[in-house]
Formats: C-alpha cells, sequence, structure tokens
C-alpha cells in the first residue's frame, strides 16, 4: 500500500498548479475563520514547475518561546487548529496532510494583533468519500461519548474487522483501558504513553494487517492525527476536553447536514435542524459546566495557596 500511495500522490505533490488550487480551494472552505491566514498565489507568475505565493513570516506552530515572546496563547492556537482540522475532515472531506511545523506558522495579525494561523505546503490532500467521512464522524462520535458497541460497529465498518479495538486505540493514540473509560476522562499519562509505545513494538504485525485492511483514505488521516498529536504535545495541550468537544460539533453538524440533504421532507428536514440545534446545545452545555468546574478548581486552589504561602 504504501508504493501505491506513493505513486498516486508523488505527481501531485510536484504539480505546484495544483498545489495552488488546492490553497486557493481551501482558503475559500474556511472563509469563515478569521484566524486562519493561507498565502495568496500569484497565477500569472506560476507554472507547474513553479509556484509564486505571498511572503508570510511567522513562527513554528511547536516554538512556544516565539508564543511567549509575542504573547500568543498556546491553548488558543491549539483551539485554532483542532476546529481547522475539525472542519476539513468531518465537514467538508478536504484535508491537507501534512500539518508538520514547518508548515504551520502561527503569528499576531499585523491589521488585528490577534493570533492567526498560516498554513502553508498544500500539495498534499485527501479527498474522503461521503460515505467514509459520515462512517468516520459516527466512529468517532461513538469514541468521544464512549458507546463501545457502535466504536465496534463503525470500526468494523472502516475495514477494522477483529482488529477494531486496536483501530481504536491507534486512532486515538490512547490504551483500550482508557478508550473504555472515556478519551476525554483524563489526560494521557507518561505510564500510558510507556504503554503504548511497548503495545505498538509488540503489535506490529496486527498494525501491518490493519494498515492493508482499511480504506486507503485512513492511511493519511492516520498521518495526519499523528503530526497534530505532535503540536499538541509541544504546546501541552493534548487530549483536552475542549478538543474532543469541538470534534463533536462538526460531527453533529456533518450527519445532520447529510440526513436534510437525503429529506424531502419539509417537516422531516426541520426535525432534524432542531435536533441538530439540540445537540449542539448539550455539547455547548457540557462545555461550560467544565469551565465552570475548571474555574472553581482554580479558586479553591489559589484560596489554599493563599491559606498555606506565609504573608510577608
Amino acid at each position: 500500500w504504501l508504493g501505491d500511495e506513493a505513486k498516486k500522490n508523488l505527481p501531485l505533490e510536484l504539480d505546484f498548479l495544483n498545489e495552488g488550487r488546492n490553497a486557493e480551494k481551501v482558503a475559500q472552505m474556511l472563509k469563515d475563520f478569521d484566524f486562519l491566514k493561507v498565502p495568496r498565489i500569484y497565477w500569472e507568475l506560476s507554472t507547474k514547475r513553479v509556484l509564486l505565493m505571498e511572503f508570510v513570516d511567522g513562527g513554528q506552530v511547536n516554538d512556544r518561546d516565539y508564543m511567549e515572546r509575542n504573547k500568543i496563547d498556546v491553548n488558543e492556537i491549539s483551539r485554532h487548529l483542532g476546529k481547522m482540522y475539525s472542519e476539513m475532515i468531518f465537514v467538508n472531506g478536504f484535508v491537507h496532510c501534512d500539518p508538520h511545523p514547518g508548515n504551520v506558522l502561527v503569528r499576531k495579525c499585523p491589521g488585528t494583533g490577534k493570533a492567526e494561523v498560516v498554513l502553508l505546503d498544500h500539495g498534499l490532500y485527501q479527498v474522503l468519500t461521503d460515505e467514509f467521512r459520515l462512517d468516520y464522524c459516527r466512529l468517532w462520535q461513538s469514541l468521544i461519548w464512549t458507546d463501545m458497541e457502535k466504536v465496534k460497529k463503525y470500526s468494523q465498518r472502516l475495514g477494522a474487522g477483529g482488529l477494531y479495538p486496536l483501530f481504536a486505540c491507534m486512532l486515538t493514540a490512547r490504551s483500550w483501558d482508557s478508550v473504555n473509560r472515556g478519551i476525554g476522562q483524563a489526560p494521557v499519562t507518561a505510564t500510558e504513553d510507556a504503554e503504548i509505545r511497548n503495545n505498538a513494538a509488540n503489535y506490529l504485525p496486527q498494525i501491518s494487517q490493519l494498515l492493508n485492511h482499511v480504506p486507503r483514505q485512513m492511511l493519511l488521516l492516520f498521518k495526519t492525527n499523528d503530526l497534530l498529536r505532535g503540536i499538541e504535545a509541544a504546546l501541552g495541550t493534548r487530549a483536552s476536553a475542549s478538543s474532543f468537544l469541538n470534534m463533536s460539533r462538526c460531527c453533529v453538524r456533518a450527519l445532520a447536514a447529510h440526513k436534510k440533504k437525503n429529506s424531502r421532507s419539509l417537516f422531516r428536514r426541520t426535525q432534524i435542524s432542531f435536533r441538530e440545534a439540540f445537540n449542539l446545545w448539550q455539547i455547548n452545555l457540557h462545555e461550560l459546566i467544565l469551565r465552570v468546574k475548571g474555574l472553581r478548581l482554580a479558586s479553591w486552589v489559589l484560596a489554599l495557596l493563599c491559606r498555606l504561602l506565609p504573608t510577608s
């Protein structure tokens, strides 16, 4: 499969006109995200072998020192990345598959002073079929809300077969125990990370078997997920509850849009819209509760420190 994928993708990556078209497509697709900057293409000076783009400077997305010097909030950047990629994967099915730190810059926007993500190198994209994209949505919804029967069902629909527990662990980069308890319930620990690394070595034959059976669309998503997790690990924002909630929002919207598109009844489309609004309200409420809990905990810790620390 590796040779097949390289044979398919290398000619596309070496065609700079294709890269320019991808850049313009994703810029239009995510035009409502005011935090995203995609450099402008100068078509009159571009060919299949030369691509001229607007120059945009910034620091690499994993450079915490740069962000600290420029007063850029790492949590805000992590949320921006999560929103961008959830929208690309779950809603649009058109995914930039090379988000390594050299291709993702951060900066303060010269005009507004707000934090901005600059997305570079648009040569490698994966187009997802609707069938795959919707099953992938359903699988992630099941993982986020710990519905293990549906985790099994949708993993198997995506080609995992009896290796669905391994598939779920590979997708989430969590242990099977954490998947069963809920991937948003607790952060990744050093012990769990060590367990995952050891199991990756022990299960290499099964991993190879799995990669040979899943749809080819999944392969670049695995790569993309791993690169994004590397950025989150560098920023210290890995597996945050807010990132899972934003993924869930995009899944709700994508599944509702599909149902409305395939419903001829106005009453049925209205029902779907109300259900979508209710599900999004539930997610927003859950996020609000988490924030309130976080504020209460912070206040409690601050009060405790004030009691314990000596006054001068």
